[in-house]
């Protein structure tokens, strides 16, 4: 599972907001769960679909400091490879039947593709708020770790005591959006190089 934070003023609800509004329709449906702080947006193929497999997808939205996480689940992809599967054995026998299913290899393709849509779907809606995995002004201080005095990002030495600050400053994985300290070289969270 995939998770990314993004720092601004944006909620939950204004996320959820615009899956609903990208996914319900056509062959998904959603259904939104939780409350203002915490929603979990399911995405699913509608039961008996005309075309396509079965496939359903989960995205996770947890209010934090100053912005949201945003965490989206493994796919279910049983449905959608029976169907890939079905299409692939039916042209095997004759390829010409693979004219009567086209319907439905567009239709598994395209849920494939889902995870990749709701990811272009939230940064369109962090991008809309104002917000971004960068880390925001409001978080942007440095605690003295000698007086405990919070500093502006960028100061050499603490603004109360004059200790230096110079190790302690913070930063954001440029991917995911989790804060990290100056020495790390790869992001706890989504494990990939800073």
């Amino acid at each position: 599972m995939e998770q990314r934070i993004y720092h601004g003023t944006l909620t939950p609800e204004d996320v959820a907001r615009s899956l609903i509004g990208e996914f319900d329709r056509g062959t998904l449906s959603v259904q939104k769960l939780g409350h203002p702080d915490h929603l979990v947006v399911q995405i699913a193929s509608r039961s008996r679909p005309q075309s396509g497999g079965q496939t359903a997808l989960s995205v996770d939205l947890r209010s934090v400091a100053d912005g949201i996480a945003v965490q989206v689940g493994q796919q279910a992809w049983l449905g959608v490879a029976a169907s890939l599967g079905m299409t692939a054995l039916s042209a095997w026998r004759n390829p010409w039947s693979l004219l009567g299913r086209l319907d439905d290899l567009a239709q598994d393709l395209e849920y494939l593709q889902l995870a990749e849509r709701v990811w272009e779907v939230v940064e369109t809606a962090a991008r809309a708020a104002g917000a971004s995995l960068e880390l925001s002004e409001r978080l942007r201080r440095v605690v003295c770790l000698y007086c405990d005095t919070a500093n502006p990002v960028g100061e050499p030495s603490c603004v109360a005591c004059g200790a230096p600050l110079g190790d302690a400053q913070p930063r954001t994985c440029l991917n995911c959006g989790f804060v990290v300290r100056s020495g790390e070289t790869s992001c706890p969270n989504c494990k990939r190089p800073l």
